[in-house]
């Protein structure tokens, strides 16, 4: 035989000049839930691991995070039901928490990267991500919550913004209204194809984010379809995105694949609240191994195509792996 493909996988040296794929704590995304008040550290029991923080807690957590290498930070807000509104208001509220709790990040920690979440079901008495009028989620009417929405956490040091919602042409919207009010320099990390997904239970848990009535499947993408993700991200592009995002990650990593072979700029990847409690918990039970079940999995997402991960294994994988792997 004159091929042996065995030959360069024969010792760890080898293996290691013939690595594909590197995955390196700059390439994740840690997503870090926050709620109001003080001395607050409260794990979510569906997504074990994983805490609700207050704002002066979070500051000790972004900080030994930093120590880690970790630099990039999603934000979600847990908000107290009587501050919902059924038109969001508290979202671009000068008092909000939120924008307060980024500000004194930003302040503490300037070289890091805060990413924002642009939608309304944190702050929604309804709990969908768009204006609901007579039982419908209007897609035009809910732009202008998300500009106001967008500009205030542009103004509050957020380094890139999010909108999560699955609206058509908000990216757009979003870029013109920042633009407008001097904000060039502010990035939107589109959620360019997010799917309407069974897995994102433990992440409504943490928030209490949940639809009141109905369901999501009217904006968000269905689980069926692959080439309608081509078209979301092509309009997420003309309109100005920096980054594309597709959600979930590991059901979806064709999907992920997909837009990296396609398009230009950088694509993030969801690694959302259910897989990795799926994983979790396999590895509670002892039938996984978490030291090699949990890189393995990002190792996927990361070959797949995806530029930067978000998961809730990032402080996790940064501990274990400083230097990457």
């Amino acid at each position: 035989m004159l091929a042996r493909p065995r030959r360069n996988r024969q010792s760890a040296a080898i293996r290691n000049m013939a690595v594909e794929t590197h995955l390196h704590p700059q390439h994740l995304i840690y997503p870090l839930f926050l709620v109001d008040g003080q001395h607050i550290k409260q794990e979510i029991k569906s997504l074990p691991g994983v805490f609700r923080f207050s704002p002066d807690q979070l500051l000790l957590e972004i900080e030994a995070c930093m120590a880690l290498g970790l630099t990039n930070f999603v934000l979600f807000p847990a908000v107290a039901d009587h501050l919902k509104t059924p038109t969001a208001d508290y979202g671009a509220d000068p008092d909000n928490f939120y924008l307060h709790t980024a500000r004194a990040i930003k302040q503490r920690f300037p070289e890091c990267c805060l990413i924002s979440d642009v939608a309304m079901d944190p702050y929604s008495s309804d709990g969908h991500d768009g204006l609901v009028r007579n039982g419908a989620i209007v897609n035009d009417e809910t732009l202008p919550i998300l500009a106001r929405m967008a500009v205030a956490q542009a103004e509050a040091g957020f380094d890139m913004l999010g909108p999560s919602d699955m609206m058509d042409g908000r990216v757009g919207y979003i870029r013109e209204a920042l633009d407008e009010r001097g904000f060039t320099q502010t990035g939107i990390l589109a959620y360019s194809a997010k799917y309407a997904s069974a897995f994102y239970g433990p992440f409504r848990d943490a928030l209490d984010s949940a639809p009141k009535s109905g369901d999501k499947k009217t904006y968000q993408m269905n689980p069926a379809n692959k080439r309608e993700a081509l078209i979301e991200a092509e309009l997420d592009v003309v309109e100005g995105a920096d980054m594309l995002m597709v959600k979930p990650a590991l059901h979806y990593l064709d999907v992920i694949h997909l837009l990296k072979e396609r398009f230009d700029l950088p694509i993030a990847a969801y690694h959302v609240s259910g897989e990795c409690a799926m994983l979790r918990a396999a590895c509670d039970n002892g039938w996984l191994d978490f030291e090699r079940a949990m890189p393995e999995t990002l190792l996927s997402i990361r070959r797949a195509g995806a530029d930067v991960i978000l998961t809730y294994f990032a402080k996790d994988f940064a501990m274990r792996y400083p230097g990457g792997m």
